[in-house]
């Protein structure tokens, strides 16, 4: 009788073993109504209770004294006790600012192109338009000969540049007319007049990914 290969036994062992296991967790029961194991998991679906989770956060306990700890349970962080947003003065300020964020719109409304420079360039790049540096370098656009060209200007706050965000989607093309406009002539002295249809002639249905040129 020739011998087998204790290898090959091994190898039969286990699978044999895995096989018999993967039966016995199966629901392989064909009654109508029969408990199987997925009806179990079903049936005890947790409700997930966010106030009992923020009480039972670490963070509570850590800066919590021991007398604190003696008295008897209460809300780490009772939201009930918090201003309701709508009623918040300072988010009533930015909602103005920003226009259509308070009717659930994205983007901006107005065509002034002060106001939306303003709103969406000066955090970076200073309302005088004379850039920043510090955690990063935010490069002029007032006194800078790069802003001559008003279809290299009308590309870049398209479509973003580098760190620079893209306003392919947060802008129509009368305001990124508008918001060039002013750079271009404002904060600095160069007299082409910008266009809704100059920019219509740069945008595409799908911006490049980083950088006009491509």
């Amino acid at each position: 009788m020739d011998m087998i290969n204790p290898k090959l036994l091994t190898v039969i062992v286990i699978l044999s073993i895995g096989g018999t296991v993967a039966l016995s967790g199966c629901s392989q029961s064909t009654k109508a109504n029969a408990v199987t194991l997925a009806s179990q998991q079903q049936a005890t679906q947790m409700v997930f209770d966010n106030q009992a989770s923020r009480n039972n956060g670490a963070w509570g306990a850590v800066y919590m004294t021991k007398e604190a700890l003696r008295l008897p349970r209460a809300n780490i962080v009772d939201v009930s006790s918090l201003p309701k947003m709508a009623e918040d003065a300072s988010l009533q300020k930015w909602l103005a600012k920003f226009e259509g964020s308070s009717e659930g719109k994205k983007g901006f409304i107005t065509t002034n192109g002060k106001k939306l420079y303003d709103d969406s360039c000066a955090g970076c790049h200073m309302q005088d338009g004379k850039g920043a540096k510090g955690a990063g370098y935010y490069p002029p656009l007032a006194d800078n000969s790069k802003m001559q060209s008003k279809y290299d200007l009308i590309s870049v706050v398209m479509n973003g540049l580098r760190g620079m965000p893209s306003f392919h989607s947060m802008m129509n093309d009368e305001q990124i007319a508008a918001v060039t406009q002013y750079v271009h002539s404002d904060l600095n002295h160069f007299s082409d007049t910008v266009t809704a249809a100059n920019v219509t002639q740069l945008r595409h249905d799908f911006p490049p990914g980083s950088d006009p040129s491509e």
